[in-house]
């Protein structure tokens, strides 16, 4: 007989694992938030409400290097290390996810928490 995972259900992902999958693109993340049942957990609605963010937070980043190209080196080394904290971020964030922790991002966290009922 299968054991029953963190979400309950005989089958599918654990909490745990479709936390860290929400983290991949806002693809899972707006699945995970509308499909039964990680729609009801707190714990992955709070992980994908942050990666949508987190998104959000990408293509923010994406403008402004755009604008930022233009400034010939300080803008550029500003342009590199702007894409690497985020991108250190959004690893920070899966690692944390797939073991079971959560790691609130300053501003957007909150956020993500509000709106997951958390």
């Amino acid at each position: 007989m299968a054991e029953p995972n963190a979400t309950g259900a005989s089958s599918g992902l654990s909490d745990d694992a479709a936390s860290g999958i929400a983290y991949l693109t806002f693809i899972p993340a707006i699945i995970f938030l509308v499909v039964a049942p990680y729609n009801t957990n707190p714990k992955v609605k709070f992980h994908a409400w942050q990666s949508i963010f987190l998104s959000g937070a990408w293509i923010c980043l994406w403008v402004l290097d755009i604008v930022l190209a233009f400034v010939p080196i300080i803008g550029w080394i500003l342009m590199l290390l702007l894409a690497l904290g985020l991108f250190i971020l959004w690893l920070i964030c899966i690692i944390q996810a797939f073991q079971g922790k959560r790691f609130v991002i300053p501003v957007l966290g909150p956020l993500a928490e509000k709106q997951a009922g958390a």
